[in-house]
């Protein structure tokens, strides 16, 4: 800067006494303080360049949180998708993760958040419902990104939820379609009258999905029931009563059906009884089809998002919820095999 200033200095007196002589009518006068002047915007141009450049070589540093409620195929792309995001727009040095997994302990994830806030982080990556509920007890000016989260008006509590929080709140949501779930479960199954509607009662974006798939679903002339279950430990029971009531199961975007597939689908496939899941994780290791987002991508997309927070280009209060660009008609060859079913074309098989 007192380098800019003395060249400003020097050219401000060239340009004193060339303007003197071009009083006198001297045109070369009148070049000679356009050249000076011109050099001396240059220097002032190349200087402020020059002290812009250092600036961005030092960098910002941040710290960006993340509370993950569980481990499970979709969260973990995700999460991946968020940080890879992150990554690219502002570099492997920029950003530091702190990467914490509640193991499906809503109460840890209070924990977590806690610990964020005292640890004055820049930006929390809620992943899962559990997660963003915590962080918004935990939190009102640290801005909180949610991710994997169906339904933010019923996560938050927020009636009449027109797509924007408004407070330090956004992110993005995982909802499929599901009257066009409920469309896919009756064009493998038009033959089906029971459908048992099987999820966490713990997780209120559970409750929202079954009960969005089980209007639709009766239009469609099946016959709807409720198997809820409480937390892994009372799972095999309420699957085995599914299973032996009901021709079609739907399994929603739940976080604790998607860590227990192997349970799930050890009961249902020796029964026979085949399985609608609301996301590719769930399908995968338990059932026939469904229709699915990326993940990945959805993570992706957040992490854009937050690069846009932390850098000031956008206030998270002003930022509406976003949704997964495209859904895709997935099956599970194992499963639909197993079951001697077969699939009308339009779906992408699910990678083993």
């Amino acid at each position: 800067m007192k380098k800019s200033m003395k060249i400003m200095s020097a050219a401000m007196s060239g340009i004193m006494v060339l303007s003197l002589a071009a009083c006198g009518g001297s045109d070369v006068g009148t070049t000679a303080a356009k050249d000076t002047t011109e050099a001396a915007s240059e220097a002032k141009d190349s200087t402020d360049t020059q002290a812009a450049q250092e600036e961005k070589a030092d960098g910002e540093a941040y710290t960006v949180g993340i509370c993950q409620l569980v481990q499970h195929d979709a969260l973990d792309a995700a999460t991946e998708g968020f940080k890879d995001a992150i990554t690219e727009a502002l570099g492997a040095d920029a950003v530091t993760f702190d990467e914490q997994n509640a193991q499906g302990d809503s109460n840890t994830c209070s924990t977590i958040i806690n610990s964020f806030v005292s640890n004055d982080v820049d930006l929390i990556l809620a992943n899962a419902t559990a997660a963003l509920q915590a962080a918004q007890a935990g939190t009102s000016d640290i801005p909180v990104l949610g991710t994997s989260v169906t339904e933010y008006g019923v996560a938050l509590g927020i009636d009449d939820f027109t797509g924007t929080v408004g407070s330090n709140i956004s992110g993005t949501s995982d909802l499929a379609p599901l009257d066009e779930q409920a469309a896919m479960l009756h064009e493998l199954f038009p033959d089906a009258k029971n459908v048992g509607l099987l999820y966490c009662s713990a997780e209120a974006n559970s409750q929202y999905q079954v009960d969005t798939v089980k209007a639709a679903l009766e239009e469609l002339g099946y016959t709807c029931e409720y198997y809820a279950f409480s937390d892994s430990n009372d799972l095999s029971t309420i699957v085995t009563n599914a299973a032996g009531a009901c021709d079609v199961i739907y399994v929603p975007t739940d976080n604790t059906a998607a860590s227990n597939t192997e349970i799930i689908n050890n009961i249902c496939q020796p029964a026979g009884v085949p399985i609608v899941a609301g996301e590719e994780g769930i399908c995968k290791g338990c059932g026939v089809a469904t229709l699915s987002i990326s993940y990945y991508d959805l993570g992706v997309a957040t992490g854009k998002m937050a690069v846009k927070i932390l850098t000031g280009e956008s206030n998270v209060s002003e930022m509406p919820i976003e949704y997964a660009p495209q859904f895709t008609k997935k099956y599970n060859p194992a499963a639909c095999e197993a079951l001697g079913i077969t699939v009308p074309e339009g779906y992408e098989a699910i990678a083993e």
